[in-house]
């Protein structure tokens, strides 16, 4: 069973998803931190992460693995080091290219094969797992979005550059060439705006539940 969740930067995916998998009892990826950690380790190397053809060798020496929900590289975790102002910097862009893209998708769906599995990131709906059987797309307002970012660290931040960053992000994401954030025509959208984690995490357990008791009946 895959479940799929898309939606723009800031929407709470992550934390949902993972809360989701508990409560499922099923293994969770987020496809954001690939693109992490492609983007570490071009930095490690000293590499410009906006070198499309240095990226692109970089991930010829990579093998992406998850261990005890930690993302490793070659078997070495870098989880830590994949949330940094350096990775930030650069990740959307690296996520652009085409061929980085396909690499991630790839990644992921041999991680995939033969798990019950719950995937977030911007295109897992639509390119990564298209026949995905439950698919969920979580949205909210950029302003809601950027006041979430803020309250987190409000003595270091400035919410209108919080805002500003969000926008932007949002614009790298829908116009991207290939793997472009958009709504599948069959996807459940949820609006997370004014709604609890919680009550977003009992709208999804619901669908879930209703669509296997469905299928339960008609056998």
């Amino acid at each position: 069973m895959v479940v799929a969740i898309d939606g723009p930067a800031g929407v709470g995916k992550s934390t949902i998803a993972h809360m989701l998998a508990e409560k499922l009892h099923i293994y969770y990826l987020n496809s954001g931190s690939f693109y992490r950690a492609v983007t570490f380790e071009v930095e490690q190397a000293h590499q410009d992460p906006m070198n499309k053809e240095a990226v692109r060798e970089m991930t010829k020496t990579m093998h992406i693995t998850v261990k005890d929900g930690k993302v490793c590289n070659n078997g070495i975790d870098i989880e830590s080091f994949l949330h940094t102002p350096e990775v930030d910097r650069y990740v959307a862009q690296v996520s652009v290219d085409p061929i980085i893209r396909s690499w991630v998708n790839n990644q992921i769906r041999q991680i995939a094969q033969g798990l019950d599995i719950i995937v977030e990131g911007r295109d897992i709906t639509t390119i990564v797992f298209p026949d995905a059987e439950f698919k969920f797309y979580f949205d909210a307002s950029a302003e809601v979005r950027a006041k979430r970012r803020f309250d987190q660290n409000p003595e270091t931040q400035n919410y209108e550059k919080v805002l500003e960053g969000i926008k932007s992000r949002d614009k790298i994401d829908t116009e991207k060439a290939v793997g472009g954030l958009k709504l599948a025509k069959d996807a459940v959208l949820i609006d997370t705006s004014y709604l609890t984690i919680s009550a977003v995490c009992a709208k999804v357990v619901t669908t879930i539940q209703m669509h296997s008791n469905m299928q339960t009946s008609r056998n």
